[in-house]
């Protein structure tokens, strides 16, 4: 539901930075001088950027702060740890996407500029989007096990060593993961439907759909259908990935002979394996199965534009509905 008649205005923000993040640390961001452009923008902010201590003890200050609104600054394990705080609390999300890839900030049309998106929370809006919840723990993305957590993990080893070996390294066990013809077997369980089992090479549950559309990667038009969306992948080899990757560019790949896709209210997965790798808003942890999924239906009020929160009554990019 759009709650776009309330701004930002004069109202204090607790902004939860971390100048590890992928592009905080490119720039060189300290706190000092995110704290100069939020007085810049006429903003009022308390800026937590302590990342010796633990994100839970910090996510905890933040929710315990007299602030309606708590900006997350940083990349999407940021952004998840403090949705997963303030999911169905009155207080409201914002973001300043300072990681590596953004996804949820492109989704809600939030500008990647730092300047411009600070300058940009004053006029910006609530409005509530869904959020999916596997095993209690929260995403905003998507959730995956198989072959592709595997791959993320051997990725992040490598992350700050720039040598050309290292690189060498990810690339030579990348190629080898996908030439491997294991599968796993897995009983799906869909709470609206019948269940199965499948041999597959990776799993996606997806908070909402991805769109085709020129250029339009791993990106949502609606955060507020209240369904979760299933990616089975039966197959994952070399040609597999090129053919889908470009397919993903150029728009076109929902009908990709590798991939089924299902809409679901929840899912229950089962799987003979224990403390299994899973993906969860693109970082790697064990969970034991089975995995229980289920959509939370605008769970979550979350900072927008004004222009995407009002839009036909119904803000598409920002899920408010």
């Amino acid at each position: 539901m759009s709650e776009g008649s309330r701004r930002v205005g004069s109202r204090p923000l607790y902004v939860l930075f971390n100048p590890l993040s992928g592009s905080a640390a490119a720039l060189g961001l300290t706190a000092a001088a995110l704290a100069g452009k939020f007085r810049a923008a006429g903003l009022e902010a308390e800026i937590d950027a302590d990342s010796s201590r633990p994100l839970e003890v910090r996510v905890a200050k933040a929710l315990a702060s007299d602030a309606e609104i708590i900006v997350a600054a940083g990349g999407d394990g940021t952004i998840t740890a403090l949705a997963h705080a303030l999911v169905d609390t009155p207080k409201t999300l914002a973001l300043l996407p300072l990681g590596t890839a953004n996804l949820l900030a492109r989704d809600l049309k939030i500008p990647l500029d730092l300047d411009r998106a600070i300058a940009e929370l004053a006029t910006m809006a609530p409005c509530r989007i869904d959020v999916g919840d596997v095993n209690g723990r929260i995403f905003l993305h998507k959730v995956v096990i198989g072959t592709i957590p595997g791959i993320a993990a051997a990725r992040e080893t490598i992350r700050g060593r720039a040598t050309l070996r290292a690189r060498l390294d990810f690339v030579r066990y990348f190629l080898q993961r996908l030439s491997e013809p294991r599968r796993i077997a897995l009983h799906i369980h869909p709470v609206d439907g019948a269940s199965r089992v499948e041999r597959v090479r990776a799993v996606a549950v997806a908070n909402n759909a991805y769109d085709e559309g020129l250029g339009r990667f791993f990106a949502r038009e609606r955060l507020d259908r209240g369904t979760l969306t299933l990616y089975v992948l039966k197959r994952l080899g070399l040609s597999d990935t090129l053919r889908l990757t470009l397919a993903m560019l150029m728009g076109r790949w929902r009908q990709d002979s590798a991939l089924a896709i299902e809409e679901v209210e929840g899912v229950v997965l089962h799987m003979k394996k224990h403390d299994v790798r899973v993906m969860i808003d693109g970082e790697v942890v064990r969970m034991d199965p089975p995995l229980t999924f289920r959509i939370r239906p605008q769970a979550l009020s979350i900072l927008a534009p004004a222009a995407v929160v009002l839009q036909a009554g119904t803000p598409n990019a920002a899920g408010a509905g």
